[in-house]
């Protein structure tokens, strides 16, 4: 069953006209597909558009309150979503302006300028404390031999006569719901409201021509593989003016042999012979940043013991630096291994031999109540 058209714009059935104008750019803003990136931002942002395209007239105000969108569309109305190429096509048509308050519709304006994806693969350190990585790649820039203007010399460019240089036209119709507004990019000069007698040989007359760049990237800590940076407006160059495409820097991190990552907490592995485990020792615990860090291990740790190092971690993508301006940072996790020999000297054999037959269950008793290993156990 579909949306209420009031419940799609978030507004009461009894809101006045500026009410319903603001809501609709608000929704127009957040769902426009060139703007958000749920799947499902299109289709939503079509049927908000709808909502607008009816509640914003009078007459078809009138017709859905009392019949509802069955009874528009059996009276003859149709939506315009489709006719419109973009988001400015939509505001001009509704409000003499595009969204960001420039010039209005397509008149003269160029298109958006081609996404570029590019990879970069991080070691895991990078990813877990953040880097900065020089990247170069290939990209839609604006011709040199005519600046852009694809023309061979600044005689060959005249105003297009079809749209009178605005570059694109109107219909105005008029129907049973009130007066329709339909706008096209102009087809003599395909929006750029010029046209060129003498194409640019270096361009072919686009205006464009493939250049390589470098950009300096920011690695954030805490980003994980598979996850996207975007930069925007470091794609390629707009076409005839318009805005510049976005630059999608795919990250790929490499495993680390030494620790796991767990959100944000680094887990690692310590391995602990029968006697360390047995008679406590020092330990020296690797890190992400390269220092080991030494850790006492008590008298009897037992395998599987979980020890903390609080801020050793990865860094948080989404945390903020504390006041010295350190990193925020999860925490190094560790568990005792302990290693059970294999392969064992005679001498050894007779030690473990002479000790077996001395030990009694009274050794291996644990200190901890029943209920303190149960706390224990579901401590996070």
């Amino acid at each position: 069953m579909a949306q209420d058209f009031y419940e799609l714009l978030g507004v009461a059935r009894d809101a006045d006209a500026g009410d319903i104008k603001k809501a609709y750019r608000r929704k127009a803003r957040e769902l426009h597909p060139d703007v958000s990136d749920e799947p499902d931002a299109e289709e939503r942002f079509r049927r908000v558009t709808e909502a607008y395209e009816v509640l914003s007239d009078d007459e078809r105000r009138a017709t859905y309150d009392r019949y509802g969108e069955a009874g528009l569309k059996q009276g003859g109305w149709e939506p315009q979503f489709a006719n419109f190429g973009s988001i400015s096509d939509i505001f001009s048509a509704f409000f003499g302006e595009d969204m960001f308050g420039g010039r209005g519709g397509t008149a003269g304006a160029g298109g958006r300028g081609d996404d570029v994806q590019v990879a970069v693969a991080l070691d895991f350190r990078e990813a877990v404390l953040g880097a900065e990585r020089e990247l170069t790649f290939t990209a839609t820039g604006t011709c040199d031999t005519c600046d852009g203007s694809g023309a061979a010399n600044p005689d060959a460019v005249s105003t297009c006569q079809t749209c009178g240089g605005a570059g694109a036209v109107r219909q105005v119709s008029r129907s049973i719901f009130g007066q329709v507004v339909q706008e096209r990019i102009c087809p003599g000069c395909a929006g750029r409201g010029q046209v060129v007698s003498d194409p640019c040989l270096s361009c072919s007359g686009t205006g464009e021509q493939p250049e390589e760049r470098s950009v300096s990237v920011a690695i954030p800590a805490g980003i994980a593989d598979g996850q996207r940076i975007r930069l925007t407006g470091r794609g390629g160059v707009g076409q005839h003016g318009g805005p510049a495409g976005n630059l999608y820097v795919d990250v790929h991190v490499a495993a680390d042999d030494r620790f796991i990552r767990e959100g944000d907490d680094l887990i690692t592995v310590i391995d602990l012979t029968i006697a360390e485990a047995t008679l406590g020792t020092l330990a020296d615990v690797p890190t992400v940043d390269g220092d080991p860090r030494e850790v006492e291990i008590p008298a009897g740790t037992q395998p599987g013991t979980r020890m903390v190092l609080r801020g050793l971690g990865s860094g948080r993508l989404r945390g903020s630096a504390s006041r010295d301006g350190s990193l925020d940072r999860g925490d190094l996790v560790i568990y005792c291994n302990v290693r059970v020999p294999r392969d064992l000297a005679p001498e050894q054999r007779d030690v473990l031999a002479r000790f077996q037959a001395l030990e009694d269950d009274r050794i291996y008793r644990d200190k901890e109540g029943i209920f303190d290993r149960l706390r224990r156990m579901v401590k996070p």
